[in-house]
């Protein structure tokens, strides 16, 4: 999407086919691709990278817990991605989004409030390698982003 490289280095070696229906909390460790559907949350071992992709299809009923995330369907909660999340055209987010970093294509949806998350300082668990940091510059880290509230409600045109 808009000419960057979305791909992870984590693989998926988990798969919710589309006939399938989960009804309860999922916990997974690693990469996991949803084509079907989960009525729970779906939260990722917060001490390993993670990815959690979503096709069309895919559909959760509860919030998405991971370091990546990316939605192609219907989120009905809450998502957080300490690292990226990308929403694809299909997507149809009804909750709060906190993320690291964002991307949306043009047709997705949100309901709800978009929260970044601040990148941790140098020397702090987590913090990216200094010269990422100062890649990045010291003004975006010390900012603070007030939530931004989004709806898909059309605006009349003059």
């Amino acid at each position: 999407m808009f000419g960057r490289d979305t791909k992870s280095d984590v693989k998926v070696d988990t798969l919710i086919h589309r006939s399938v229906h989960v009804h309860g909390d999922l916990e997974f460790a690693g990469g996991l691709h949803i084509d079907g559907h989960i009525a729970g949350n779906v939260k990722a071992d917060p001490d390993r990278r993670s990815l959690v992709s979503m096709s069309e299809t895919g559909r959760v009923d509860g919030s998405l817990e991971a370091s990546s995330v990316i939605v192609n369907g219907t989120v009905l909660g809450n998502i957080r991605a300490t690292g990226r999340v990308v929403l694809g055209p299909g997507a149809r987010v009804r909750g709060n989004i906190n993320y690291g970093v964002i991307e949306m294509s043009l047709g997705a949806e949100i309901s709800g409030a978009l929260v970044r998350i601040p990148s941790p300082a140098v020397g702090e668990p987590g913090a990216a390698p200094s010269g990422e940091e100062s890649a990045r510059g010291q003004s975006a880290r010390n900012s603070r982003h007030a939530p931004a509230a989004i709806s898909s409600t059309p605006v009349p045109r003059s």
